[in-house]
């Protein structure tokens, strides 16, 4: 038998990602659009009632309020989610609720002057307002870093395989999302996840009318399933005598949200009253502004990928988290009980449908903004249990962490340096937050525990993140350890043409600004 040939047995680096429907700047018809915009903004319903759902209850807040922080959320989502696809990235990404602000917001929580207060409802509306100032005052954080292209500096020293456990890390760290909690109620959540995974790979070559209609609408149609289901066995009254936890995760009537929302309800800036000030609240919330920062720097690197488009330019990467910036200036407005940061199981459903259209994502922020008004219909869908969601998520979180792999192909992983760089980056970036979150669960605070609780909050927020411990150790090793030598083999030959705006002409394609706004800010 003849030797295989070398091209036989590889397969060359491909700048853009292959097998996609429609990349960045391609549309489906309006109807395939807009069915594809309401899955989106279904996705996206997770994060943004697990949020407030956890911390309105800790303010002493009432179903009520739980309710307004949800619209409120979904409202400010939208708006952020059309601002970053048209002026800032153009990457089809949604901009939600970010996890990494529950630590300083727990924090501000249980400050003493505010735990102080007896009337719950003033104690959640002061503690609101403590959130909102230090959400204005952290904003500043971005929008400089951004705006000043500092960031754009700061990328230079990003390469190929540094990039790698970051945009792994950005899927893989949010492993406790994903069966811990489908394992709550495993009767609703693994037959989500079986239903999920036979429609998008098992059953994708299912044509109606030539449309791969299982595969693109796998999400919609498993949740309708499966949420139908779920509804069966709570009114057939398959919980009534478990425990509570279990009826919380399980039953389709715990939420209270639909009869707590209003009809109609527009949320506004300051609605909660004038936001107040402290310099310590605000400290601790510019590490989680950090961490959103390196977060989303990953996830957009994958939006990219996944959207068939080439490594967003230095200076539009800058430009996105500019916005990002004023995105959470407007959560603080509002009062979101959240800052903002790229929705990385939005991310993922690009890959799961082969759709990466930013028209497709535009849409799905109409469908926020239109159902945070119309609240008993938001709140309908809002009522979907968490472990249908958690299900989707252990494919959609899996799938952005490969994409962060696939950076290993411009990489040369025959070299001990870049062994050595990539695995130790990627146990530290998911055991140092275990060793954070484990601790937290034992001793009810953080490692960091000083009489500076501002100091505490920045230093566990910025370690509870897999992803910015990741970046801190691959930058780091990856520009100190043989950097002169090893430029090849870090990846630096491919990834210096995508650094500039001219460096390659398909950034023109997907970059340039709307309403050729690029006369009056000329890419760099």
């Amino acid at each position: 038998m003849a030797a295989p040939k070398p091209e036989e047995i590889s397969f060359p680096p491909m700048d853009q990602l292959q097998g996609l429907e429609y990349c960045i700047d391609s549309n489906p018809s309006w109807g395939e659009a807009i069915a594809l915009g309401f899955q989106h903004y279904i996705l996206a319903l997770g994060t943004a009632v697990m949020i407030p759902s956890f911390l309105v209850p800790l303010m002493g807040g009432t179903d009520g309020d739980k309710v307004r922080v949800v619209q409120t959320l979904l409202f400010v989502e939208g708006i952020n989610t059309l601002l970053q696809t048209l002026f800032g990235t153009r990457l089809p990404t949604v901009i939600g609720g970010s996890y990494a602000f529950m630590v300083p917001i727990i924090s501000i929580i249980h400050d003493t002057s505010l735990m102080s207060i007896e009337d719950n409802h003033v104690r959640f509306l002061n503690t609101m307002r403590a959130v909102q100032g230090a959400l204005i005052v952290a904003s500043s954080i971005q929008i400089i870093l951004g705006y000043s292209q500092m960031w754009a500096i700061c990328s230079r020293f990003f390469s190929p395989l540094g990039m790698v456990p970051v945009i792994a890390l950005v899927g893989f760290g949010l492993f406790d999302r994903g069966f811990p909690v489908v394992g709550r109620c495993v009767e609703i959540g693994i037959p989500m996840l079986i239903l999920f995974i036979a429609f998008s790979q098992y059953l994708k070559n299912f044509l109606t009318k030539q449309l791969p209609i299982l595969e693109r609408f796998a999400l919609l149609i498993s949740i309708t399933v499966i949420w139908a289901y779920a509804h069966l066995l709570t009114a057939s009254g398959a919980y009534k005598h478990r425990p509570e936890l279990t009826q919380l995760n399980c039953r389709t009537d715990k939420a209270n949200l639909i009869s707590s929302a209003p009809w109609i309800k527009i949320p506004y800036p300051l609605q909660w009253g004038a936001p107040t000030f402290d310099a310590g609240h605000a400290f601790g919330m510019m590490a989680a502004v950090l961490v959103s920062l390196i977060e989303s720097t990953g996830a957009y690197k994958a939006a990219s990928r996944l959207a068939s488009a080439t490594p967003p330019p230095a200076h539009v990467l800058s430009r996105g988290i500019g916005w990002q910036g004023i995105g959470i200036l407007l959560n603080g407005l509002f009062g979101t009980l959240s800052g903002s940061t790229v929705s990385v199981e939005n991310v993922g459903l690009l890959g799961s449908t082969r759709v990466g259209s930013r028209r497709v994502i535009q849409i799905s922020a109409g469908f926020m903004i239109f159902f945070s008004i119309l609240g008993k219909f938001g709140a309908l869908f809002a009522s979907i249990p968490f472990t249908i969601f958690a299900a989707v998520y252990c494919v959609l979180f899996g799938l952005v962490a490969s994409v962060g792999l696939s950076f290993l192909q411009f990489t040369n992983m025959n070299s001990m340096r870049n062994l050595f760089i990539v695995g130790v980056a990627l146990f530290l970036g998911l055991s140092v937050p275990e060793y954070f979150r484990e601790y937290t669960a034992k001793a009810l605070h953080g490692p960091a525990h000083t009489r500076g609780s501002w100091f505490n909050d920045f230093l566990n927020t910025i370690f509870f993140s897999s992803p910015t411990v990741a970046l801190l150790v691959a930058v780091f090793l990856d520009n100190t350890l043989d950097y002169k030598d090893s430029a090849r083999d870090r990846g630096m030959p491919w990834w210096v043409k995508f650094r500039t705006f001219k460096g390659d002409s398909r950034n023109e394609e997907f970059y340039t600004l709307p309403f050729n706004l690029n006369r009056f800010f000329p890419p760099s």
